[in-house]
């Protein structure tokens, strides 16, 4: 533009000096961007610096006095004649022109003229094109920022085509950004989204509803806009969020179970007591009939079989925080089969534990242990059922330097390598709805992380899988545990034993009179605290949930009236799920009976009760 104004001006008015100055939108500062004089003109020059504040003036002759007359000092020669504009674009002055003749009279008003149509064109071609930059700015700018919102948008005109969309619409449609605007909704979301939207864009009114595509879910918003007919569109995918509210829901149901099995289990471990109770005093009377020996060894093994289930379940639904300590990973492993024995005998899998002998210990959580061992036989016992009617999965447990290492191993189908690098990934699966207990392999990969480990697979395509748990060698800190040695026979007791359960408290007294103790039942807890300080017992074996006065308040009151009769209980429960429970016999220090007990475990803690007792002055 500025090539073409000083072309044409040159050309029409023949000046003997040209000079033209534009005004810097970033510095607020003139520039020359166009001068003829053998003297460079300075943005300075008085009668520049008049063109563009009081312009457009023409000065035919004496220069130096109409100048004056404007207000301006000439501080150099003046021209013959001289004409002096501003280029003015949208009210606003964008620079000025100087033209000069050294012959007077050479310009005058149709000079002037002629400059400023010259310069209102320009200035009207420079408005537009600054029009034309803003809205190009304004283009990238909406699009910039509609790219950057994470939700699908498009908007659509009247007659159903699409105006503009970001590139997040684009990914959902399939379609390059460049090829939608014009182009009929119709023709871009999926057929089954038809009718749906078009009633909704058929409502004066926003609207929302949820639309699917394949296994994405997407919230959609059809908001109408200012022009009757046109719509904005808003696609919000729903899919991951809809994900972690059925994780939510889940461990919701899994805390749930919990507090079921809690319960549950002390109400199963009772009978169990009985039965466990009952086939021991039998077995050890020693006058049952050949022919009842085995059944009866039946009953009682088939009784430790459930409480053993109980046991595991327990173990399993504990909430409490847990803390670590040196332990035996064999025990882990069986007991996290005995859970999965039955899921895995539906699908017809075998498993087969090896465990090398003489294995160190772990420091460990055994329940966070459990939750890694359980999650990784659902995952294999689940990859051999969508692979084959049946299939074996081997665990081994070995040292590997300075680490324990278990592996678990499938003979599925095995991990393709497109998903393989993502099975570690939070709320990454690969099952159908319905499927797993809810933990992740990466929260697997968190649990074995804090215990100082790793877990690892190997894949093997057609093959099956490995998954290897790698865990440091606990450092004992203290000298090594000792085996109980067994008890002697004690001299007789007086026991007390609290118990709401009647058959309990039936098998209690018979199996403790055989022993030769002396036996007194109490069936509340109010009724026990009575006699407990009414007279002396050596032992006080007490149940710990009753109604009325539990077993932990009768402690309390008793260690508030009498500490010595107090140091003299043993509790026997059949909870321990609770954390406050199992925290509460924990923290007394003494051994406690888990419901059911075997005679061996309850001859074990009256002789360590009647040890105690003996220290004790009288």
């Amino acid at each position: 533009m500025l090539n073409i104004v000083t072309q044409t001006l040159s050309q029409l008015l023949r000046p003997d000096r040209f000079c033209v100055v534009l005004l810097d939108a970033k510095t607020n500062g003139l520039a020359v961007t166009h001068d003829t004089s053998l003297v460079p003109t300075s943005t300075n020059d008085p009668l520049l610096l008049l063109g563009l504040r009081r312009g457009p003036l023409a000065f035919p002759r004496d220069v130096r006095e109409q100048a004056r007359r404007h207000g301006t000092e000439l501080n150099r020669e003046p021209p013959g004649s001289w004409i002096g504009a501003p280029l003015v674009a949208a009210g606003r002055a964008m620079g000025a022109v100087c033209l000069e003749s050294d012959r007077a009279g050479a310009f005058g008003d149709a000079e002037l003229a002629i400059v400023t149509a010259v310069l209102a064109q320009a200035a009207i071609a420079l408005e537009n094109a600054r029009l034309v930059e803003l809205l190009s700015n304004a283009k990238r700018e909406w699009e910039k920022t509609v790219d950057a919102i994470h939700q699908a948008i498009c908007i659509v005109d009247d007659h159903g085509l699409v105006r503009r969309a970001n590139r997040v619409f684009a990914e959902l449609v399939q379609t390059p950004v460049t090829a939608i605007p014009g182009r009929s909704w119709l023709t871009l979301l999926p057929a089954a989204w038809s009718d749906p939207v078009a009633r909704a864009l058929a409502e004066p009114t926003a609207t929302s509803m949820e639309v699917k595509a394949g296994e994405r879910v997407h919230a959609l918003t059809i908001i109408p806009m200012a022009e009757p007919g046109s719509a904005l569109l808003v696609f919000d995918d729903q899919s991951e969020r809809r994900r972690l509210q059925e994780q939510l829901i889940q461990a919701e149901k899994m805390s749930a179970i919990g507090q079921l099995i809690s319960g549950v289990a002390h109400d199963l471990n009772n009978p169990l007591a009985s039965v466990v109770g009952f086939s021991d005093f039998l077995a050890e009377v020693g006058e049952i009939p050949l022919a009842l020996a085995e059944p009866l060894q039946v009953i009682r093994q088939e009784a430790e079989r459930a409480a053993t289930i109980v046991k595991n379940l327990l173990s399993f639904a504990r909430t409490q925080a847990e803390g670590r300590k040196l332990q035996s990973l064999k025990p882990i492993l069986e007991s996290t089969l005995v859970l999965v024995k039955n899921q895995l005998m539906a699908n017809h899998v075998e498993a087969t534990l090896e465990v090398e002998h003489g294995l160190p210990e772990v420091e460990a959580s055994a329940n966070q242990l459990k939750h890694v061992f359980l999650n990784l036989l659902n995952n294999a016992n689940q990859a051999i059922a969508s692979d084959a009617p049946g299939g074996h999965i081997w665990i081994s447990a070995k040292r590997a330097g300075d680490q324990v290492a278990v592996s678990v191993t499938d003979s599925g189908p095995g991990i393709p390598e497109e998903i393989a690098g993502r099975i570690f990934e939070p709320f990454f699966t690969t099952k159908g709805e319905g499927e797993g207990t809810g933990l992740g392999l990466s929260i697997c990969q968190g649990i074995v992380k804090e215990h100082g480990g790793r877990i690892i697979l190997e894949r093997k395509p057609g093959a099956g899988a490995t998954f290897t748990v790698e865990l440091p060698i606990g450092a004992r800190s203290g000298p090594a545990e000792t085996v109980p040695a067994p008890v002697a026979d004690l001299k007789p007791l007086h026991v007390l034993v609290v118990d709401d359960e009647p058959h309990i408290l039936h098998y209690m007294r018979a199996t403790l009179e055989s022993w030769g103790h002396t036996v007194e039942l109490a069936s509340d807890g109010g009724y026990a605290l009575e006699r407990a300080l009414a007279g002396p017992f050596d032992v006080i074996i007490c149940d710990l949930r009753m109604p009325h006065l539990s077993g932990r308040e009768m402690y309390t009151q008793l260690a508030r009236r009498d500490p010595r009769a107090a140091d003299r209980i043993i509790f026997a429960t059949g909870d321990t799920a609770r954390g406050d429970t199992l925290q509460f016999l924990e923290g007394l220090h003494r051994p406690y009976l888990h419901k059911p007990f075997t005679l061996a475990e309850l001859r074990q803690v009256l002789g360590h009760a009647a040890s105690q007792s003996a220290r004790q002055p009288a």
